[in-house]
């Protein structure tokens, strides 16, 4: 497809512009049997009996905060995590809209809940403690008739879809089927933090086997009993896969997420198809993010930085990637930028000299330490004085107190980011990375840390959650139409993160916003993926290059879903009944106040229209 369009100004005199204001409702497709939202109990008595519910839930109507309070209380009446994490899958399933309605007022409190770090131990019990459909689930054995098992997806329109094959599910390793909680969890952050459609969105997983002998052996495991497939059979499945998602969705995004091996297919795809790999991309993003504002409030110019990376596997090097095109545009040449960084594996620092490398490793390989080898990370900072520190390694505790106090020694402010999930698997600890630089440090986790009381202060650890990036860059390219996600589109959501700060964010030194804006934070990211997507001329909404950047985000708004709106469609449309019936905006032809009166039905019930 060709994009040699311009991008009009727009100022541009004349020149057509999107509706802005009118959010994009769908029409209401209309079942027999009431769908699992038509049993809120905040639901009025008339809207019960047009959605046919009436009599199937307690009759007292329920406000908001009612629903919150008895949530909260189920919640916190559940001692563990893992339990915690059942009870709002639960919730999710059954009352969608009282979900995200608590998960708006709680982001901070309850992501952790959904998401990292609590969904790593549902993802390894997830054949041990499954109740409930919550995705798609593609297997080998399916291959030749994928198209067929996604038309029975229930819902008729999907904007994105969040893809795994489990095979390296955050720290945990090979997890199979049981994988299917990471695409799960990422989607109700899409949702969550960008407003797009719960109902529009489609859990993915692939059941291509798995090498952990402990699931093919275990009697629960709900997956086939099968080694991994080969390298090129997965390349086959993923064509066809591919293929036929466009063919039932054709404007679908795809997120790829916890491959094993994420750089054939991102490589493969990402020029043919909306799609884009968080691990690689967005991880690169959202450190990108907090690193741009940890280089500006270290006062050490880009050119003079050295960044040590613990870990060389595909998120090390993809991170480190996206941080070369930061230092590029800073002034650096591209030799100059990948000279900014030290990256260190199971073997020491990764020199060229070292022996064959694995082929993602060799951008950055150093060929300047003179024939000498160093093994271990204490070697590595004592040879490098890095002045950022970051570890994508899995190893928890491995950014020891020696080298925590190190780091202190040679820098006013060091930056270090212990980024491996989940926290048993950081690299050190909030508690720890301030102790041990006596409080110096610029830091930023993967995994969440407590508020620590530190000197008479309360200090708040940044958390590089990709969550602040990706609903963004997801939600930009739903907008934009975009045909695909460019690196620029990439870029520009790590630029809107840096930029996003409040003036009191900033003068607290933090390097992330405060989560508890994630809406607000999703917005200015979306407005930059969708300036990008316009830029590079991949984006097919083309009404949009006519607004200002003010415009731009009115629109943004008006298209995220919202909870708390979720019933005035429904108050809609027994408003449009009433007068479509009466031939006037009175109530429903018989409709009461709730006493039990005959009513007007919803169209497509036996008592309904047909």
């Amino acid at each position: 497809m060709s994009h040699s369009r311009n991008v009009s100004s727009a100022s541009k005199s004349g020149a057509p512009h999107v509706n802005i204001k009118a959010a994009h409702h769908h029409a209401p497709s209309h079942n027999p049997l009431p769908a699992a939202a038509d049993y809120d109990t905040a639901l009025s008595i008339e809207a019960r009996k047009y959605l046919k519910t009436y009599g199937l839930t307690p009759p007292a109507v329920d406000t908001y905060e009612k629903q919150n309070k008895r949530a909260l209380a189920i919640l916190d009446s559940r001692k563990t995590p893992i339990e915690k994490y059942q009870y709002l899958s639960i919730l999710r399933s059954t009352n969608v809209h009282l979900f995200y309605r608590l998960l708006a007022q709680n982001v901070k409190e309850l992501t952790p809940l959904i998401y990292t770090p609590t969904v790593g131990e549902a993802c390894q019990r997830w054949s041990e403690l499954y109740t409930q459909p919550e995705g798609l689930y593609l297997s080998f054995e399916d291959k030749g008739h994928l198209h067929s098992v996604i038309q029975n997806w229930p819902h008729h329109n999907v904007d994105i879809t969040v893809v795994t094959d489990g095979s390296r599910i955050l720290g945990l390793g090979d997890l199979g089927i049981n994988g299917m909680g990471i695409p799960v969890g990422k989607l109700s952050l899409y949702t969550a933090c960008a407003g797009i459609d719960p109902m529009r969105t489609l859990p993915l997983t692939l059941d291509l086997g798995t090498s952990n002998e402990a699931f093919r052996n275990d009697p629960l495991y709900m997956g086939s009993r099968r080694e991994k497939v080969t390298a090129e059979e997965e390349k086959e499945f993923l064509d066809e896969m591919m293929a036929a998602l466009t063919e039932r969705w054709p404007g679908i995004v795809i997120q790829y997420e916890d491959f094993k091996n994420p750089f054939p297919s991102l490589e493969r795809y990402q020029e043919t198809y909306t799609m884009f790999n968080d691990d690689i991309q967005g991880t690169g993003a959202v450190i990108l993010g907090g690193f741009i504002n940890g280089v500006k409030q270290s006062r050490v110019a880009p050119k003079d930085q050295r960044a040590v990376f613990l870990g060389a596997g595909s998120a090390g090097v993809g991170v480190a990637k996206q941080l070369t095109e930061f230092f590029m545009k800073e002034g650096l040449s591209e030799d100059e930028a990948k000279k900014r960084f030290w990256l260190v594996d199971s073997q020491g620092l990764v020199t060229s000299d070292r022996g064959k490398l694995a082929e993602h490793k060799v951008y950055f390989a150093r060929d300047d330490n003179e024939g000498k080898q160093y093994k271990s990370l204490e070697e590595v900072v004592e040879y490098v004085k890095p002045t950022i520190l970051m570890g994508l390694s899995t190893i928890g505790g491995a950014f020891t107190p020696h080298i925590l106090t190190r780091m202190a020694e040679l820098n006013d402010k060091p930056v270090i980011f212990p980024l491996s999930n989940p926290s048993s698997k950081s690299e050190c600890t909030f508690e720890d990375a301030i102790k041990y630089t006596k409080g110096k440090c610029l830091f930023a986790s993967g995994s969440p840390f407590p508020t620590l009381h530190f000197e008479g202060n309360d200090l708040v650890p940044g958390q590089g959650n990709n969550m602040y990036v990706f609903p963004g860059i997801g939600l930009g390219a739903i907008l934009s139409k975009a045909v695909s996600v460019t690196q620029n589109m990439i870029y520009a959501s790590a630029e809107a993160l840096s930029t996003s700060l409040l003036p009191e964010e900033i003068k607290a030194n933090w390097l992330y916003p405060d989560i508890r804006r994630i809406r607000e934070v999703s917005v200015e990211v979306t407005r930059g993926v969708i300036r990008a997507a316009q830029a590079d001329k991949v984006d097919r909404e083309l009404a949009l290059r006519n607004v200002s950047d003010e415009e731009l985000d009115e629109f943004i708004k008006n298209r995220m879903y919202d909870p708390y709106t979720e019933h005035d469609k429904v108050n809609a449309e027994l408003k449009d009944l009433a007068q479509h019936v009466m031939g006037s905006p009175m109530s429903p032809a018989g409709q009461t106040n709730g006493n039990g009166n005959k009513m007007a039905s919803r169209p497509g019930t036996a008592e309904g229209g047909k």
